[in-house]
């Protein structure tokens, strides 16, 4: 099952899913002309963000319907160099990417969102706790549960709140208008209250480590409206799945 995007917002598709497959394929190759302007994209993007890091990250290649709940997903390993022409003058979709994002839901039936810091690579946007997914050792497998053990990192390095990746639900798979395709996770219910003391404590504690946590603020939501009041620029996801979420 697929939804219409709340009015004003990108076209994202969305598509409940209970079962995903994920197959290994080559990564794409790159003309010597491309690999020129992937190298000077990267070049530049550390210029303007020197924290940037060249390292292995996991592409799709291909997203398929296999049935009404049921995906497959071809992956490739990469770097992240091959992302940075996405962005900016002359920017060009490129190989789309693959994420894990976790919808942590508080009782009051709001969900939580974050804000990226100042020195991550989209300062200033509003997201649900996930990110790039990490290719596995080589002949190791990428499969839900690889997926989950993701997701859940993400969710506590980004928000302080320790989920056993079993613990995460698949609910859904996106994909982008460049192609890219994020596999979305619904977390247990936790106390509005505590989730914000989570990440004041992980931002206490990075602090005090000299660092900065990925996510400066969060915030609770229950609607496109509320996101929208949020200000600032939010991932191009965002709303479909806040608006899927309160329909839900």
């Amino acid at each position: 099952m697929t939804t219409e995007p709340p009015p004003g917002h990108p076209a994202v598709e969305t598509q409940e899913v209970h079962r995903i497959r994920l197959v290994e394929a080559p990564e794409p190759p790159l003309t010597p002309e491309e690999r020129q302007a992937v190298d000077r994209a990267w070049e530049a993007a550390v210029r303007a963000n020197p924290d940037l890091f060249d390292g292995p990250v996991v592409a799709c290649t291909r997203l398929t319907r296999t049935g009404p709940h049921d995906v497959t997903v071809s992956w490739a390993r990469t770097t992240y160099r091959r992302y940075a022409r996405r962005r900016g003058p002359g920017a060009s979709p490129g190989l789309p990417a693959l994420f894990v994002a976790v919808v942590q839901p508080a009782e009051d039936g709001r969900m939580l969102v974050g804000r990226m810091a100042s020195w991550t690579a989209t300062p200033g946007r509003w997201q649900l706790p996930g990110g790039s997914i990490e290719p596995p050792a080589p002949h190791q497998p990428l499969d839900t549960a690889a997926l989950q053990w993701h997701a859940a990192r993400e969710l506590a390095e980004e928000t302080g709140v320790d989920t056993p990746p079993g613990d995460l639900a698949l609910w859904l798979v996106l994909r982008g208008a460049r192609g890219s395709v994020g596999v979305v996770f619904g977390a247990p219910e936790r106390p509005a209250r505590w989730l914000r003391a989570r990440h004041a404590a992980l931002v206490s504690a990075e602090a005090e480590r000299g660092r900065g946590a990925e996510f400066d603020r969060v915030q609770l939501v229950g609607s496109v409206a509320e996101l929208a009041g949020l200000g600032g620029s939010c991932a191009t996801y965002l709303a479909p799945v806040v608006h899927r979420y309160g329909r839900s």
